[in-house]
């Protein structure tokens, strides 16, 4: 297993990332889960990671002093110092040719309408990515239950968009969030496959015995990057209404992992035939192409019980950001 946790910068100019590496590497494993079969999908034995592998990957947000994303880069414009010799090989891919895509949905209140309007346009954001990707679909309200698990082929996942409201209830979008993040446990790890969760909600969590920060935890720990989709609640304030405010930690969830925070301000729910989140989509879509995949392979030594300390960087006009952290020319990492 493999655990991400922030530690403090060695620099005020750096981000260092604690990675805590088990025997098995979490996102080396490569078995076949139980729902497999269910699913009808078979990995690819080409892109399952093989236990052998050790590779850690990020996603990464690329760009250079004008705010661009580079093109044509390889992982020989990656620069490494490892003085402990405890990895053996560099990993960078652009863009994303396949997803596996678990659209988490708000049943609370009169969110209703609102999701089943945005069916269609949820779905094709998932059909414009590889025929290998795959999309799931989980209602949460009080609980959480999956309305369509894990498959290629769409028809499930568009049924799955005509979700029956939960009126007077009270809602649990972390303890939701965590069941998100732990279906995906059923999926076999393979190297070139983003892990989203695309969160819809009005973001007003009462009920959940999870934390955010545990929810987060665990998203990084799975590779998991949440893009969260705020349906606001308005309440007057002032003679006019503005809308009402999150749980805490509602926003963090997407900033955090690695994903984005998008607030539908288009109108209030009274006036919800105006809300239309096909942009939000369409942004979500031309994040994930923009961004790319970089990291190591981990030698045997890693093993060895010990503190080790590397750091990863790119050509000078370039820098990254690597889940919640911001743009840097240099990362830092320590491997134990």
């Amino acid at each position: 297993m493999i655990r991400r946790n922030l530690v403090r910068p060695a620099t005020s100019c750096s981000t260092a990332f604690k990675l805590v590496i088990g025997v098995v590497l979490f996102c080396c494993c490569a078995r076949t889960p139980p729902v497999a079969a269910q699913t009808g999908q078979q990995p690819d034995d080409d892109e399952v990671l093989r236990v052998s592998t050790n590779l850690i990957v990020f996603p990464a947000r690329i760009r250079d002093k004008k705010g661009q994303r580079p093109n044509g880069l390889t992982d020989s414009d990656l620069r490494l110092k490892d003085p402990d010799h405890v990895t053996n090989g560099l990993y960078l891919a652009a863009g994303v040719d396949r997803v596996a895509m678990v659209f988490a949905l708000d049943e609370s209140g009169s969110l209703r309408d609102i999701i089943n309007e945005q069916r269609d346009a949820a779905v094709q954001l998932y059909e414009r990515f590889g025929r290998r990707s795959s999309i799931a679909v989980l209602h949460f309200a009080e609980t959480s239950r999956i309305a369509s698990n894990f498959a290629r082929d769409s028809t499930a996942a568009q049924l799955a968009f005509e979700v029956s409201a939960r009126s007077n209830q009270h809602t649990a979008i972390f303890d939701a969030a965590a069941n998100a993040v732990q279906m995906f446990a059923a999926l076999p790890r393979v190297r070139s496959e983003r892990r989203i969760v695309i969160l819809v909600s009005d973001g007003l969590d009462n009920l959940s015995k999870i934390k955010p920060d545990t929810v987060i935890d665990a998203a990084r720990d799975n590779s998991v990057s949440f893009y969260v989709i705020h349906l606001p609640l308005f309440t007057p304030r002032d003679g006019r209404l503005v809308v009402r405010p999150p749980a805490e930690g509602f926003r963090a969830l997407a900033e955090k992992t690695g994903g984005k925070y998008f607030l539908a301000t288009d109108a209030p729910l009274a006036t919800r035939d105006k809300i239309d989140l096909a942009p939000i989509f369409r942004a979500i879509e031309d994040d994930l192409r923009s961004q790319y995949l970089i990291g190591f392979y981990v030698a045997e030594k890693a093993h060895d019980g010990k503190l080790h300390k590397l750091s990863l960087s790119l050509p000078e006009d370039l820098e990254y950001q690597i889940g919640g952290r911001g743009y840097e020319n240099t990362h830092k990492f320590t491997v134990h």
